[in-house]
């Protein structure tokens, strides 16, 4: 495979990757996959939640994936589109873990407009309590904060939790 083909997997791996988080995270996560979920929403009592389970789980295919093209004799495109799901995975944790939930110490303080818009986005998802009735489902791409704030009111703030001294919900 020429190695332009396999830059153009990889990409298109990523950017697909955000469209399958987005419908896994609205249709799955919060709906018979809550059971993990739920955890995710709720206060965290330790250094792990069920809900990283998730992780372990989207990890599956691009290790297949990468396993199949380089050692098993697979099409050759498996190996830039299973590293293309785990560069996925790895912006993933950077944003959602570290950045927006601080799983991890950092000083990083978001200061571009796109940081601010996806981590207030992802903060707006939080103020729902429940599996239903939130907003803002993708991780790399949100619509503006004001739209979601708007859609919010618009359902008469339907689960949506009490300003309390809550900082995980963030």
């Amino acid at each position: 495979m020429h190695w332009a083909i396999g830059i153009l997997l990889f990409v298109a791996s990523v950017v697909a990757m955000e469209g399958f988080a987005y419908v896994m995270h609205r249709w799955v996560m919060h709906g018979p996959g809550w059971f993990l979920h739920a955890s995710h929403h709720r206060a965290r009592l330790g250094r792990w939640e069920l809900n990283d389970f998730y992780a372990v789980i989207f990890a599956v295919p691009s290790i297949v994936l990468l396993l199949g093209g380089m050692q098993l004799g697979w099409w050759s495109g498996c190996t830039p589109i299973g590293a293309g799901i785990a560069a996925y995975g790895a912006i993933y944790f950077g944003f959602h873990d570290v950045i927006v939930h601080r799983r991890v110490a950092t000083r990083y303080l978001p200061r571009s407009s796109y940081m601010k818009r996806i981590v207030q986005a992802h903060r707006l998802h939080h103020a729902v309590e429940s599996r239903l009735d939130t907003v803002s489902f993708g991780f790399l791409w949100a619509p503006r904060p004001d739209a979601l704030k708007a859609e919010l009111a618009r359902r008469g703030r339907a689960g949506v939790r009490a300003p309390a001294g809550n900082d995980r919900a963030t």
